[in-house]
């Protein structure tokens, strides 16, 4: 009977567990479904519309028409080449100084504590603040002509060639991104046993073995992360292009990414719908290049 009794009380328990669960999950679910969820739902249904922002705003159903919309869209493909560019170019970039960087600071170099501090100084400093210096250095009177002035060496307009535009954007964020993940890297390689490289140097290996017979499997994980991560933040530039062109994307579309191609269509061309569009293409790619990464990587998890 006692048995019985226990059997007839215990779903009870479990919808007060779960009632107990859910209410202090409340504040998490609700932040999420007010900033995640209903923005993801109401940019689903202005793909679908064409708004109408002067005199009142208005929404008219056109279905797909946005998204056909942007295979004829000579912008759209510009501003995907760039940013396929500029992430082929960064993210393998970045990733390889930082390994290599925290390698170094890990093998005890004299004085690494302030040369954590003098790497980690880029990534800390406003993004802002680091284009209008490399803007003042690239510049037709800037630090970089100056030096190649001295030199006598021909300066160069750096900012207003569409050859080398973007390129300049690049070697920007790699050097304040790369030590990001530096440290990340670096807290990876502290973890790792040392008694993995004393049993690998009882079997003969040196330095470079080690290394990439060691180090580099363990870090496969860690590796994935940041390139995951390089790849989302990279897909995501808008500010450096924004400042050195003045929004435009310029010189002649060089330096056009496809965030700032969403910017310009909502706050210049006033398509939210189009937009949104175009923000979806961009989350198809960003998912579809993670999902192949993953695959790449095994599917390794930490």
């Amino acid at each position: 009977m006692f048995e019985i009794s226990r059997r007839h009380r215990k779903p009870r328990w479990n919808i007060t567990e779960n009632l107990a669960g859910y209410l202090f999950m409340m504040p998490t679910i609700v932040v999420l479904g007010i900033f995640v969820v209903l923005p993801i739902l109401y940019a689903v249904f202005l793909s679908l519309h064409k708004v109408q922002l002067l005199g009142g705003i208005n929404y008219q159903f056109i279905g797909f028409r946005n998204f056909t919309r942007l295979l004829d869209d000579e912008r759209v493909w510009i501003a995907l080449r760039n940013t396929a560019e500029y992430v082929a170019i960064v993210v393998p970039t970045q990733t390889i100084l930082a390994l290599v960087l925290a390698v170094t600071l890990n093998s005890g170099i004299r004085g690494k504590n302030w040369w954590r501090i003098l790497y980690f100084l880029p990534t800390v400093t406003s993004s802002a603040v680091l284009t209008l210096i490399f803007m003042w250095i690239y510049n037709t009177d800037g630090l970089l002509n100056d030096f190649l002035a001295s030199l006598g060496l021909p300066t160069y307009n750096w900012l207003g060639d569409p050859a080398v535009a973007l390129k300049g954007i690049i070697i920007m964020n790699i050097w304040s991104t790369a030590p990001f993940y530096m440290v990340i890297y670096l807290a990876a390689l502290q973890d790792i046993p040392q008694s993995l490289y004393e049993a690998a140097e009882l079997d003969g290996a040196n330095g470079w073995q080690k290394f990439i017979h060691v180090t580099i499997p363990i870090l496969k994980p860690v590796t994935f992360f940041v390139i995951a991560m390089g790849v989302i933040g990279t897909f995501q530039l808008f500010d450096q292009s924004y400042i050195f062109s003045g929004g435009t994307g310029g010189p002649n579309n060089a330096t056009l990414t496809v965030v700032l191609l969403i910017y310009q269509a909502v706050f210049r061309n006033l398509q939210m719908g189009y937009a949104a569009a175009i923000a979806f293409l961009l989350a198809a790619i960003i998912i579809a290049i993670a999902l192949i990464q993953q695959r790449l990587f095994g599917g390794e998890r930490p």
